[in-house]
């Protein structure tokens, strides 16, 4: 894009309440495949590079600031004020950026409630605004069921004459199939022009930012870029429109990774995020969940019934009915079934973490196995170990975590229990029901003395009870 076709301002909207939402949180804080609206349309707004980002915020404007903050720190942040509308949010907006935009400027105006919204579908609208020398463009779509949208209205050319808001539609406008998405781009000159005129005339009594392409119009031309995909530009009102959107989203995702070469066995039933990566021959198994920047490689089976968040999936391994967060799991390693690996585990390949297992922040040698029952916390074990079931690595004191080293070769027996901070050498063997608290040496067995203590006859038997009651008579 050449400087001259540049977008100069963006304009975000996201005062809004959504109260079709029944929610204690402002809508564009909602989350689709694991983002929120606001984070993903200001993603796609920023793939455009525009000379400055402005977000205006009303309900709960603090906590919408602080997450666009974090999505994007240059953010400029407006507060609308009491007035209702998004005529009034953009008025608001140029109060601070107009010394920014100029007067031969180029201003997006974008809803931040399409959490589908693409960089592609903006490019395409700014390429069309710029080629046709439109004074103003509004990005449109056609929806069989319009309902809920507002109508563009044209006129027998084909030039766009207004919108018209569901509400305030007549019958015949109620009619048309073709939608506003919210989204246009504005010389600046226009807008600043169009803006300053808009009055609330309507039944809402609010200042529609709608009314101003009818402003826009009598400085020049207003035209309408269709999207392309009808599905980018839907909007979310409530929690039925945000579930049916993230499945069609999902499905397209599953297709996408299909089509790769993965094998995904039941579609409707696994969940995929964006950012997620998959290798061909790689297989997910139904009910999978994967998030994230999670990554699988191939010949990797996941699932059925998994969940992998921030995961990393090497060749042919297999992970099944388990939790994984912020963990690299090696090449042909096997997980679960009914494992939770918590966050900073690194095993390694031909490792095994079986049922009932949970890890957190353990390194794991190549060829270890930890079969079943046991709890392996801030641990590093060797290669070639085998660790009996039911061990616990105690890394708590009650103030702060201490490591467990353990070697190769070692073979742990049942039960037992490693009071960190301890250090346990190579090829040692440990006796079942073991509390190893002090160092171990290699090529050492180590145990536990206990001595059993046995009380016979300590539950009087039922016969025994009878006879004493007879003797008492």
């Amino acid at each position: 894009m050449s400087k001259t076709e540049s977008v100069s301002a963006a304009i975000i909207l996201a005062a809004g309440e959504g109260t079709r939402m029944r929610s204690s949180k402002p809508k564009v804080l909602h989350e689709l495949a694991g983002k929120t609206f606001l984070n993903r349309v200001m993603d796609a707004v920023g793939q455009l590079q525009p000379e400055t980002m402005a977000l205006v915020v009303r309900f709960q404007g603090d906590r919408v600031a602080e997450a666009a903050y974090r999505y994007n720190p240059s953010v400029v942040v407006v507060k609308q004020d009491d007035i209702p509308g998004t005529g009034r949010a953009v008025q608001c907006a140029l109060g601070e950026l107009n010394d920014s935009i100029g007067s031969h400027g180029t201003v997006l105006v974008v809803a931040s409630d399409m959490p589908l919204l693409d960089a592609q579908t903006l490019q395409g609208l700014v390429d069309y605004h710029f080629a046709h020398g439109d004074s103003a463009t509004v990005l449109t779509t056609s929806l069989m069921d319009p309902t809920g949208y507002g109508r563009i209205i044209r006129d027998q050319d084909g030039q766009v004459l207004r919108i018209v808001e569901q509400k305030d539609a007549t019958g015949t406008e109620l009619e048309v199939h073709e939608v506003n998405t919210s989204v246009y781009l504005f010389n600046a000159s226009v807008l600043t022009t169009a803006i300053a005129g808009l009055n609330n005339d309507n039944v809402q009594g609010e200042f529609y930012l709608t009314d101003a392409l009818e402003a826009a119009r009598e400085l020049g031309r207003v035209g309408a870029y269709s999207a392309p995909d009808a599905l980018c530009v839907e909007g979310v009102n409530d929690r039925v429109q945000l579930a049916r959107l993230a499945r069609a989203h999902n499905k397209r995702i599953c297709e996408h990774w299909m089509r790769q070469g993965v094998t995904i066995l039941d579609p409707e039933t696994t969940w995929i995020e964006d950012d997620v990566q998959l290798e061909r021959d790689s297989v997910i198994l139904p009910g999978c969940f994967l998030q994230g920047s999670t990554t699988v490689a191939e010949e990797a089976v996941i699932g059925p019934y998994t969940t992998l968040i921030n995961a990393t999936v090497e060749q042919a391994a297999h992970v099944e009915r388990s939790r994984v967060e912020e963990s690299t799991i090696g090449a042909r390693a096997t997980i679960g079934p009914w494992t939770y690996l918590r966050p900073g585990n690194e095993l390694g390949e031909d490792t095994k973490a079986g049922a009932f297992v949970e890890m957190k922040k353990a390194q794991i040698g190549k060829a270890t196995k930890v079969p079943h029952l046991s709890y392996i916390g801030d641990t590093h074990i060797g290669t070639h170990t085998n660790v009996g079931g039911g061990t616990i690595t105690a890394n708590y004191d009650g103030v702060r975590k201490h490591r467990t080293e353990i070697g190769s070769e070692v073979h742990i027996g049942a039960g037992n229990l490693f009071v960190a901070p301890v250090r346990v050498g190579d090829t040692v063997t440990t006796g079942a029901g073991a509390v190893i608290r002090h160092a171990v040496p290699d090529d050492a067995m180590v145990y536990s003395e206990n001595t059993q203590h046995t009380v016979e006859h300590w539950k009087p038997s039922a016969e025994r009870e009878e006879s004493t009651e007879q003797d008492s008579h």
